[in-house]
């Protein structure tokens, strides 16, 4: 990895297969400049349609939306494409499977395969479960299998509120070397050596007054400030836009790291324990960059849809009502969060929908661009903000239906410190509405929907203390109305026979089937929780947990009937093999296996390659 001045590849990002149906496919990559690209399906007659974001001197993002000439694009077979600059076809062996000349993807209609996982964070000392999971991929490519048809990232792509500090670095190497443009000075006193920012930004981000707060709180008669951005490791947050568009690029792209010259990301500030610890990430995000490479081949071969949780903006966002007003009664505050979410709309957001919905926001943002090549955000922040065609659905077999359980949220209006729902009314009877006349339904949730009952139980009381922040009380069950109305929606008779609930965030796995305690209505329902890809519940807290949980909410424990959910009948299932368990604290990503929609496999393919499969029999 060295410093690039003066060549730049032209190819900097991709390709990435996102959004992928019989009428349209949407692949997304970055250049270094401006190109006429297009894309042929090898075999099929079809046009391309182009759109470009420039991000900065030698930054575009380019999405290329794919569409047959005449009737459809066939499905559920492995699809060839060719990527084309200016009329010149660009190598993509490097992106190909088992030595091949081009990608290949599938456009799904009958799911067998679906790689699903969250929670990837660059510097965490697990193994990054993508690359382990590209390797699986080829190996079925070499067996003439198909392997999966689907990559669902369901939250924390990126941690934008949990940056090492030799990533902090090498995002402003990356930011300068590519020109990518700037936004308009913040209100903030930050140092203008980003060095001497390094583990301190938290000092510097904005915060309420101890003053303003509640005297019913302990943080008033502490005479303690609180701070508007409430992640333990704010230490390096991002701020500036041009800041979470370079993180994006070195999540994601082998070549960014190109631009990255190791010999300059030193740290000879703070204490010994920071430079200690810098010194262990650096170390941790070499061996991550090399592993890029091989993510970047599955995206290419695999169609990959995403949604946002709350690392991808910040730590917390909008779990109560207070935090939100906090957020935006700040001018600094709200701009950091858009700056987030604007960057989750641009690498993340458009490529879901094939920018049917996505792209309205494409003019308000270009404009932003000032003459000074500086971004001007105020008229954009306002479209940003309105938008709220996030969640998306796949006309598959099953149905995909993907939920963005951030922006429509139910707040509680008489105790703006208490957790907001994960979904309002409206888009709860939205998705109750989803659900009808299926027989099988996939739903992709960040936050289980049946989770942990002992540590919801923990959550419960710092709750009741006013801490809700503290412990991220961001599970289904901490609101009453949405709690009752989501499973009022389980309990209906005309609800689908099968129901595969896919969801992360706690970054520890596990398998529960439940099924309603009263009633005719034979449906199941499979809460598939996987997390982390590159993250990890300390082990033997979670080794604890697991057993209070064992003890205290058995089949026959009376403290069931004290949950939100007694009218449901919970059942874990333990892994096969040795050293069965029910709680799974190993990075990894899940392998769903569905047989005529239904559920009949799941696995978890690990960082270093093995794998876990739990037991679906009944307990």
């Amino acid at each position: 990895m060295t410093t690039l001045s003066v060549q730049h590849p032209l190819l900097l990002m991709g390709p990435m297969v996102r959004r992928a149906e019989k009428t349209t496919v949407c692949i997304q990559f970055a250049t270094s400049k401006q190109v006429n690209g297009r894309i042929e399906l090898m075999g099929y007659e079809c046009y391309s349609e182009q759109n470009s974001v420039r991000l900065g001197e030698h930054l575009f993002l380019q999405f290329i939306v794919i569409k047959p000439i005449n009737s459809q694009f066939p499905r559920d077979i492995l699809l060839q494409y060719q990527l084309f600059f200016d009329d010149s076809p660009v190598d993509l062996s490097a992106f190909s499977f088992n030595d091949g000349a081009l990608p290949a993807f599938v456009i799904p209609k009958r799911l067998t395969q679906i790689l699903h996982g969250s929670c990837r964070n660059a510097h965490h000392p697990a193994k990054d479960s993508l690359v382990s999971s590209s390797q699986w991929q080829a190996t079925q490519r070499s067996h003439n299998q198909q392997g999966a048809q689907l990559l669902l990232l369901s939250g924390d792509q990126v941690y934008a509120d949990d940056v090492a500090g030799p990533m902090l670095l090498a995002i402003h190497q990356l930011i300068k070397q590519l020109g990518i443009y700037k936004e308009q000075a913040l209100a903030l006193d930050l140092p203008d050596d980003i060095s001497q920012q390094l583990y301190g930004r938290h000092h510097l981000l904005p915060t309420t007054s101890w003053k303003k707060r509640s005297k019913l709180g302990i943080g008033y008669w502490l005479k303690k400030d609180e701070p508007h951005f409430s992640s333990v490791k704010a230490y390096n947050h991002l701020i500036h836009f041009e800041e979470f568009v370079a993180l994006y690029l070195l999540n994601f792209s082998s070549t960014a790291w190109q631009y990255v010259d190791l010999s300059k990301l030193n740290y000879s500030g703070g204490n010994e324990k920071s430079q200690a610890l810098f010194s262990t990430e650096k170390a941790t995000l070499i061996d991550y960059a090399k592993g890029l490479a091989e993510v970047e081949r599955l995206c290419a071969n695999v169609s990959t849809l995403m949604m946002f949780d709350d690392h991808d903006v910040t730590d917390d966002w909008n779990l109560t009502a207070g935090w939100e007003q906090a957020i935006n009664q700040n001018p600094s505050s709200k701009r950091i969060v858009n700056n987030g979410l604007a960057s989750y709309w641009l690498f993340q957001g458009m490529g879901n929908d094939a920018l049917q919905k996505t792209g309205a926001l494409l003019t308000p943002f270009t404009t932003s661009l000032a003459g000074d090549k500086q971004w001007q955000f105020k008229a954009f922040d306002k479209h940003l903000n309105d938008f709220n065609h996030w969640h998306y659905e796949l006309t598959t077999i099953p149905k995909v239906v993907v939920l963005d359980t951030r922006t429509h949220r139910w707040r509680n209006e008489q105790n703006f410190n208490e957790p907001s729902g994960l979904l309002d009314w409206e888009r709860l009877t939205e998705l109750e509405e989803s659900l009808l006349s299926h027989d099988q339904v996939i739903i992709v949730s960040p936050a289980p929907v049946f989770g942990v009952k002992s540590i919801e139980a923990i959550q419960a009381v710092f709750n009741m203390c006013g801490q809700p922040l503290m412990v991220d009380v961001e599970n289904w069950m901490a609101h009453e109305g949405s709690a009752k109305k989501l499973l009022d929606t389980f309990r209906r008779t005309d609800t689908p026979n099968e129901t595969l609930i896919l969801s992360g965030d706690v970054h520890y796995s596990f398998c529960f089937s439940v099924q309603k305690r009263f009633g005719d209505h034979p449906n199941r329902i499979w809460q598939l929780t996987a997390s982390g890809i590159k993250n990890e519940f300390p082990r033997k807290l979670i080794n604890v947990l697991d057993k209070l949980d064992s003890i205290l909410y058995g089949p026959k424990s009376p403290l069931n009937f004290f949950t939100k959910r007694w009218h449901m009948e919970v059942d874990k299932h333990q892994t096969k093999g040795k050293g069965q368990k029910y709680l799974v604290c190993d990075s990894a990503i899940s392998l769903v296996s569905l047989k005529g929609g239904n559920l009949v496999r799941y696995q978890l393919i690990h960082g270093d390659g093995h794998t876990t499969e739990f037991d679906l029999e009944e307990q």
